[in-house]
């Protein structure tokens, strides 16, 4: 897949090897990880860079510190856990550039791993500032990409460093994003669902249209619904609506029809006075929505719909709740598609922030076939757009295929 620009094909015994990684991890007011899968995702690049005798520096962002050194903000909290995953005592480094920080990793031994302070602490990190990126890049001989979530920012550590450091390539982690999504996408097993909810229609517009290209059946769900089903002519009471996407909606739909596409919307709502957890509800088909109540969740017929509209499929790819999940009276639309997913016999890839969470909640993220750790960058992949971590590796031409994995449509 990614030929030699894989880091097994890199010779890195004895070299000090700057891993760029994704920790930003969500902690609780005491400071303790709450969540470290994006953490264990790393493991295995780490595990190899050991194995093959490397000196292995870490740096990663937490959170948006713009520029400024926030205690809460530091890494160093996960010195404790990457010590227990790892089995070593991790060295924490104070800063991510400077000359205190090139006498620690100077003094480093083969198998020796470093955690380097938050790169967010400098406002440098989100300029792409050439004169950063060099410092950081003047730390290693070798640089691994492995901060997939990262990929989609031209940051320092993701784009600018790859002009100074002399060998770069893409870990573990990197690889298998990449392959899953091009099986799914660019090679999948047929026919491919797309299930697709959230908010807003113009979040997602450049990612129904690319996938109208290449999936045989999309489902939509979430708030977004209700812009396809003003664009059909329904009324759909209060609930959220862009008005200035109609007419592309009206246009995606027009041509589905011609090319046979299906697109699967919600015949029922489960429906509210207000957004609130105690607000009275009841459950209407869309052609019923009172004129001032909003939809918040998709009702028990679009659930046997989207059920059965995947029951064949070989691919499912899933982005988005079904509705306002995080109230319990509007969360059954997004679980009972969870559960569907979960069940499914289908290559099932999972990506974006609050599906990640609906997953968790459930209990079933060992029940589907991949969850992506990037939720921008997996979106931008959907799109069929670059990503410019991606695409900054080395600037060969096979790896600069690889920053789009979706666009050339079937």
């Amino acid at each position: 897949m990614l030929n030699k620009l894989f880091i097994k094909d890199l010779n890195v015994r004895n070299k000090k090897v700057l891993v760029r990684v994704d920790y930003n991890v969500p902690l609780d007011e005491d400071g303790n990880i709450t969540d470290d899968t994006r953490i264990r995702a790393t493991l295995p690049t780490i595990n190899y860079l050991l194995d093959e005798g490397a000196k292995v520096i870490l740096a990663s962002h937490l959170g948006r510190p713009r520029g400024e050194r926030i205690p809460g903000l530091s890494l160093r909290p996960l010195v404790k856990r990457l010590n227990r995953l790892l089995d070593k005592d991790i060295v924490f480094v104070e800063d991510c550039i400077g000359e205190k920080v090139k006498k620690i990793i100077d003094a480093m031994k083969p198998q020796d791993v470093v955690l380097l302070e938050n790169l967010r602490f400098h406002i440098e990190e989100k300029n792409n500032d050439p004169e950063f990126a060099k410092a950081l890049a003047s730390l290693c001989d070798v640089f691994i990409q492995d901060a997939f979530g990262c990929c989609h920012r031209s940051h320092a550590s993701i784009v600018g460093i790859n002009k100074f450091v002399p060998i770069s390539g893409a870990g573990f982690l990197i690889k298998k994003e990449l392959d899953y999504l091009e099986k799914a996408i660019n090679k999948p097993l047929r026919p491919v669902v797309a299930v697709l909810g959230g908010a807003k229609i113009s979040d997602k517009i450049k990612i129904v249209k690319n996938l109208a290209e290449r999936v045989d059946k999309i489902i939509i769900g979430g708030a977004m619904a209700f812009t396809f089903l003003k664009a059909q002519g329904h009324d759909i009471g209060k609930s959220l609506v862009e008005d200035d996407m109609i007419e592309e909606v009206r246009s995606i739909l027009k041509k589905a029809e011609a090319s046979g596409k299906k697109f699967y919307l919600p015949v029922d709502f489960v429906v509210a006075e207000r957004f609130d957890a105690d607000a009275e509800t009841k459950v209407v088909t869309f052609q019923e929505i009172p004129v001032n109540w909003y939809g918040l969740d998709i009702g028990p017929a679009s659930t046997t719909l989207f059920m059965e509209a995947t029951n064949n499929a070989k691919t499912i790819l899933w982005n988005g709740p079904m509705g306002a999940f995080e109230m319990d009276a509007f969360s059954r639309g997004t679980y009972a598609m969870v559960e569907t997913v979960a069940k499914s016999h289908a290559l099932t890839i999972v990506g974006g922030g609050d599906t990640d969470v609906a997953l968790h909640k459930a209990g079933e993220t060992y029940s589907v076939s991949y969850i992506s750790t990037g939720g921008g960058a997996f979106l931008k992949l959907l799109e069929g757009s670059e990503l410019p971590g991606i695409a900054a590796l080395t600037g060969k031409k096979e790896y600069k295929e690889k920053a789009q994995v979706a666009t050339t449509p079937r």
